[in-house]
């Protein structure tokens, strides 16, 4: 019964069964849709005008796309940004010298110090480099008598500031160090050859030798420390000084002095400092002294 229900029993019912007013009926409007697509448009159309009237509920593909990126973007910047900060933070603690932590520093980074780390980089400084830091006694009361919690060290353009902060998060103190000057403080002025004399910056105040030291040891000793902050460079020198000259200009509490020393290969020049007031009460002695 089946059987007959679903297959022709020959030909003729074959025939019947094909062109049956259904099927003709489906091929007919078949034919109609495709004509009507290919004259009209009219599928195109309806599809544009639901996809115009939904637009505003769809996020655009580039702006999904841009959004990825962006998105990706991020997190690679992010990804460089601390694997940098665990670079300089590695380096700054395998600095030896203050300016190795400025070198490893760029403006706006920071890390934290250890207080030992702090302590050990300055005491690798000479004694008198190292009063021009920070005073020995003012820092051995913050690092053993303060409340410090912890110490920052912030890289700025052409250096460094180190914060010293309390349990309460206050600044105790701050020190802005630049690296021309850490340079010249841990390494001195590279000396020059030449004569004090030609040198602009210290005409009309070049003395003898002889005449600049009677000036120094007439002032009250405790002035001369303030006189020369760096003589170790001068001690190392092996020829004989002829001159010294004071600069004609104060650099941040700081007058140059030159001293000329004459050596078998010529003439050479070697730089230091001194605190401005030191230097005034040493210039008056000169200018006092007609010997």
């Amino acid at each position: 019964m089946i059987r007959q229900w679903y297959e022709p029993q020959n030909f003729s019912e074959w025939l019947r069964r094909t062109f049956s007013y259904l099927n003709i009926a489906v091929i007919i409007l078949t034919a109609i849709f495709v004509f009507s697509e290919f004259r009209f448009d009219w599928f195109e159309n309806l599809v544009g005008s639901y996809l115009s009237s939904t637009n505003k509920l769809r996020p655009e593909t580039g702006a999904i796309w841009e959004a990825g990126k962006q998105t990706s973007n991020a997190h690679e910047y992010l990804n460089q940004i601390i694997s940098k900060k665990e670079d300089s933070r590695q380096n700054v603690h395998e600095a030896t010298t203050f300016f190795d932590l400025a070198s490893n520093l760029l403006p706006g980074d920071w890390v934290t110090l250890e207080k030992y780390q702090f302590k050990t980089l300055y005491l690798t400084l000479e004694k008198s480099v190292a009063l021009k830091i920070i005073e020995p006694a003012q820092l051995i009361w913050i690092l053993n008598g303060s409340s410090l919690d912890r110490i920052f060290c912030e890289g700025i353009t052409g250096g460094i500031k180190i914060y010293f902060i309390d349990s309460e998060n206050r600044v105790i103190r701050q020190l802005e160090l630049k690296k021309e000057d850490i340079f010249e403080i841990e390494h001195g002025i590279d000396p020059i050859t030449g004569n004090l004399s030609d040198m602009e910056g210290f005409q009309g105040r070049v003395y003898p030798a002889k005449k600049f030291f009677d000036a120094i040891f007439k002032l009250p000793s405790d002035i001369i420390p303030d006189l020369m902050v760096n003589p170790e460079i001068l001690l190392k020198q092996d020829g004989k000084m002829i001159n010294i000259g004071i600069w004609n200009e104060v650099e941040n509490g700081y007058i140059k002095l030159g001293f000329e020393f004459e050596e078998a290969d010529g003439k050479k020049i070697i730089f230091i400092k001194g605190r401005e007031w030191a230097v005034w009460q040493l210039s008056l002695n000169l200018k006092g002294d007609t010997n």
